[in-house]
């Protein structure tokens, strides 16, 4: 049903051009405003109940693509930029240890709201979400961010991990090297779709078979209350997939507390309640509604490696290494095949999904050694 949009929607077209030209405008006229410099506080994950100063963000707003950005950054402006992209249901905000501690080593780090997120437009349109529409908002970015540095170095997680990789694929010639984390790189199965496979596998309660129809999972959350959806996604650690059966959630009591984990605040919570009950779950839940189409649009793609260097991290008790066979792929050479350019897998033991919030120190130094390489 994809297959004709995808051949005759103008957006689509026009998005697809973005990836491959260079931006007309400066980044001096794109930028909307600036706010300079703020002061955020984050949790110190080894004392649940203690906080550091941020200073130094630097937070504007910039018309790339069609859509109007939410950026913050920190680091040198002629440092080597690494550009952070978050994955679901975060925010710019999940990367608050990596900015602060790469760019006190002379990096200048970058990270948006994605489409969709946060301060960021969130189109009404579910095909404003397509891979093409996301990948080339970063590469509209990166043209306004870093106008003389031809490539950067990318570091992804969870849906961020997975634009990554289509980044990578699509513009090798932009990316220095990638640290991706969680989700590792799938090739296109020319044969099956994505959604109908998983459907097969794990049927109608799967969340991105849920995810699929537009506002029903919405309704839920809006039952559950953000906070409370915020919450169970930041503490899920079922090393398994996540079902989502309909009116049940996430199976457990509205009524019962959840804990938090020493390294998530409440004020860290907090953060993400008030940017996704002002902005909804909607452009968020629009990149798994895209992803058959997703399907057609890479069909040139089909047989392609990522042909970047790349270091792979992910946890051992998170759902996607414990998901669709990902350990064998990882472990016993598809992933490699894949991705010729791979130098390293890194398995972090009793670390769950948002692994560069659990465990910022390591992840930090894991990409301050590997993009020192280059």
């Amino acid at each position: 049903m994809y297959s004709h949009l995808a051949i005759k929607t103008v957006a689509v077209t026009l998005v697809i051009a973005s990836i491959y030209t260079t931006c007309a405008f400066t980044p001096e006229a794109d930028i909307i405003y600036n706010t300079n410099f703020c002061t955020l506080r984050t949790h110190n994950p080894e004392n649940h109940n203690s906080t550091v100063s941020m200073e130094g963000i630097e937070h504007r707003t910039i018309n790339v693509n069609g859509i109007n950005m939410h950026v913050a950054e920190k680091g040198p402006a002629d440092g080597p930029v690494i550009l952070f992209i978050h994955g679901f249901p975060e925010l710019w905000y999940s990367w608050r240890h990596q900015i602060a501690a790469l760019a006190s080593l002379g990096y200048r780090a970058v990270a948006p709201d994605m489409r969709g997120f946060g301060d960021t437009d969130a189109p009404e349109d579910v095909r404003s979400y397509t891979i093409m529409h996301v990948v080339g908002d970063l590469v509209a970015l990166l043209d306004a961010v870093a106008p003389k540095q031809d490539k950067v170095f990318v570091v992804g997680h969870d849906w961020g991990a997975q634009v990554a990789w289509q980044l990578c694929l699509f513009r090798p010639d932009r990316v220095k090297a990638l640290i991706n984390l969680s989700v590792q790189f799938s090739p296109r199965n020319p044969k099956r779709k994505v959604v109908e496979t998983l459907k097969a596998v794990y049927g109608d309660d799967y969340y991105i078979v849920r995810i699929q129809e537009p506002g029903a999972v919405e309704a839920e959350f809006a039952q559950m209350g953000t906070e409370r959806v915020m919450k169970e996604f930041l503490t899920y650690r079922t090393p398994g997939p996540l079902f989502f059966p309909k009116g049940k959630g996430f199976g457990h009591p509205l009524d019962v507390p959840i804990a938090l984990p020493p390294w998530l605040s409440e004020e860290d919570v907090q953060y993400y309640t008030g940017k996704f009950e002002k902005k909804g779950f909607t452009g968020g839940l629009n990149y798994y509604r895209n992803l058959d189409l997703n399907w057609d649009l890479t069909a040139p793609w089909t047989g392609s490696q990522i042909k970047v260097p790349v270091k792979f991290i992910v946890g051992d008790q998170d759902l996607t290494y414990n998901n669709l066979g990902a350990k064998d792929y990882i472990h016993k050479g598809g992933f490699k095949k894949a991705v010729p350019f791979l130098q390293d897998v890194v398995i972090m033991e009793g670390v769950a999904h948002f692994i560069n919030q659990e465990k910022p120190d390591e992840i930090n130094k894991h990409i301050y050694d590997f993009f020192q390489k280059f």
